[in-house]
């Protein structure tokens, strides 16, 4: 495997934590302010598309920047695992940057500067998630997000906003503190490192199966950025923060964090043969389904539109970990695979969701009854957000789904086809009848011939975009299978 320092992943975390003087220091000349938005996003994402053909040909950079512990350096590597995840959310920031000019202009939002300046701050988070040599530089830049995406979720600056942002607080920040800084601690007791290595650290470590058991769980639970249930309940409170944040928070950055760094561990610190050995994967995967069938179950009774895609993607996250759980290499491949396709899904229904809120000053599914004849863009790219999130071909999300399924057969765990089948089910009962509503029913009275039209056009630019990239998934998912694949199987 070719192995070189290099600069380059620094400047891809940097260069929008950077960007944040200029956004703020511009903040009385909104155009020049979205200007140096939009550019520090397409530099971050060309930055991060830069290294990609080294790292389809087998090669990573790195660059250690400091030795903190013996053996524990704050240190970057571009390997095929965070490449996958680093193009998946730098793409989808320039769509939000996009999306959140035309939100935030048409509804006339205060703090917009601030607004810019800490999304730009935890793109630089999350980037560094990515980017990740180690478990202690992971956390650290896990922590930083929290913190930066705080002022998101209270944006509103009222008391449920507050109240809102100190739940985010106390789940995310207790639950990393308290869980998963502990298993951090042992690890590094037991293996004397924390690097992420193929096939884990712990193999041979001489730990009891109990003691990697607690470790295992106090990892799940401790990145509670996957809403894992019971930690799940900060993410439909944090739906009080405007959609862009609300789709930032889904479909680019904050709950694909947990996942990954789950995923990390699952992958690259306990080792999938080793968990096999020691047969601990069904922990995993009895905490994934549960949370995935609960989650659908409380979706299907949501009227707020936000909160019954929150209870989705609560439900969706854990295809992800319960692939990673199955330990057979299509089910794997499919959890990995699920972060990239339910992130265009999902952001694409968030869009939508503000796109109807700002047109129409919508939240509740109730009140949309007709509402697609009028929003045709919106409501068309909803319904292909939606075939996405079920699994229905020939959206990107049946090709995640597959693996998955495939997993299940591959590993003789039937009961966790099921669970795929069921929740596939549940899914198309709470998003299909929206799009049934929005096209079919008939309106309120007195608003056939009302005044509502589509949403500005840069509403609807990012909302086509990400509907027309799920559905180009279905046909062209070689790149980030290949990394997938690439991530596991190197």
């Amino acid at each position: 495997m070719a192995y070189s320092s290099s600069i380059w992943p620094l400047l891809a975390v940097g260069i929008s934590l950077v960007g944040t003087i200029p956004i703020m220091l511009s903040g009385r000349k909104p155009n020049l302010r979205e200007s140096w938005t939009l550019l520090i996003a397409i530099g971050k994402f060309l930055l991060v598309l830069s290294m990609l053909p080294t790292v389809l040909d087998g090669g990573t950079f790195s660059l250690t920047i400091a030795e903190v512990f013996p053996g524990v350096p704050i240190a970057l590597r571009v390997d095929a695992m965070g490449m996958f995840f680093a193009l998946v959310a730098s793409f989808l920031w320039i769509c939000t940057s996009v999306y959140s000019i035309g939100y935030m202009r048409a509804l006339e939002e205060h703090g917009q500067t601030r607004y810019f300046a800490s999304f730009a701050l935890a793109i630089s988070a999350t980037i560094g998630v990515a980017f990740a040599a180690n478990l202690f530089t992971l956390y650290l830049f896990y922590e930083v997000l929290s913190l930066s995406t705080y002022p998101l979720v209270t944006h509103e600056q009222n008391d449920e906003a507050r109240f809102s942002g100190r739940k985010y607080l106390t789940y995310i920040l207790g639950t990393s503190i308290g869980l998963a800084l502990p298993a951090m601690l042992i690890t590094y007791a037991l293996a004397g490192t924390l690097d992420f290595r193929h096939g884990g650290i712990l193999a041979g470590s001489g730990a009891s199966p109990y003691l990697l058991a607690l470790i295992l769980v106090f990892f799940l639970f401790g990145f509670a950025k996957a809403g894992l249930m019971p930690f799940h309940g900060w993410l439909p409170a944090a739906m009080v923060a405007p959609t862009p944040v609300s789709s930032f928070l889904h479909g680019v950055a904050v709950v694909k964090v947990g996942v990954f760094s789950i995923l990390r561990v699952v992958f690259h610190i306990v080792g999938p043969d080793f968990l096999q050995e020691i047969n601990l994967g069904f922990i995993i995967t009895t905490v994934a389904s549960v949370t995935l069938l609960v989650a659908s179950l409380v979706a299907l009774t949501q009227d707020n539109l936000k909160r019954r895609l929150a209870y989705s993607t609560i439900g969706q996250l854990s295809y992800m970990v319960l692939g990673a759980g199955m330990l057979s290499a299509a089910g794997m491949t499919g959890g990995t695979l699920h972060i990239a396709m339910h992130a265009f899904g999902k952001i694409t229904l968030f869009f939508c969701a503000g796109a109807i809120y700002v047109a129409a000053g919508k939240k509740y599914i109730s009140q949309m009854d007709g509402l697609g004849r009028r929003m045709p863009v919106t409501y068309m790219a909803f319904l292909l957000g939606s075939l996405s999130i079920i699994g229905m071909p020939p959206l990107g999300g049946f090709i995640s789904k597959w693996y998955l399924v495939i997993g299940a057969v591959n590993s003789d765990q039937l009961i966790l086809l099921l669970v795929l089948l069921v929740s596939s089910l549940l899914n198309a009962a709470y998003f299909l009848p929206i799009v049934y509503r929005g096209f079919f029913a008939k309106a309120p009275e007195g608003e056939e011939e009302g005044g509502i039209r589509e949403a500005p056009i840069f509403c609807l630019i990012p909302l086509s975009v990400t509907a027309l990239a799920s559905l180009g998934l279905f046909f062209y998912p070689d790149l980030f299978l290949r990394l997938a694949r690439m991530a596991l199987f190197p």
